[in-house]
């Protein structure tokens, strides 16, 4: 099993999570989140004052898949979140080694 974590654009949230879908993964979980990197932030105006922005809204993906299924997770988000621009995002896959599922005591890829 794997766990792959996204963070993309908060817009491309739908057009992400419906692609997602009709790839025939059926859970996700996601969290509003804040981050930086290459894309530094940017400057807004606020009752007259100028101030930085650092820190970007972001949503955070975190979907646990079969290994036979990851390549179909990652080639979906990739193509559905990219915009070309600078801050699209990154996806992060790691190793699981076990789940249970907290209701019926199911473990492995029962559980998912």
């Amino acid at each position: 099993m794997k766990l792959v974590v996204a963070i993309i654009k908060p817009f491309k949230l739908q057009e992400v999570r419906e692609a997602l879908v009709d790839a025939g993964i059926e859970g996700l979980t996601l969290s509003e989140v804040k981050g930086y990197g290459r894309q530094k932030g940017h400057t807004e105006l606020y009752r007259g004052a100028e101030y930085t922005v650092d820190t970007l809204p972001k949503i955070k993906l975190e979907i646990l898949v079969e290994d036979e299924k990851l390549s179909t997770v990652t080639d979906t988000i990739t193509s559905t979140a990219g915009t070309g621009k600078i801050g699209d995002g990154k996806i992060f896959v790691t190793n699981v080694e076990d789940v249970i599922r907290i209701r019926t005591g199911e473990t492995g890829n029962e559980a998912i």
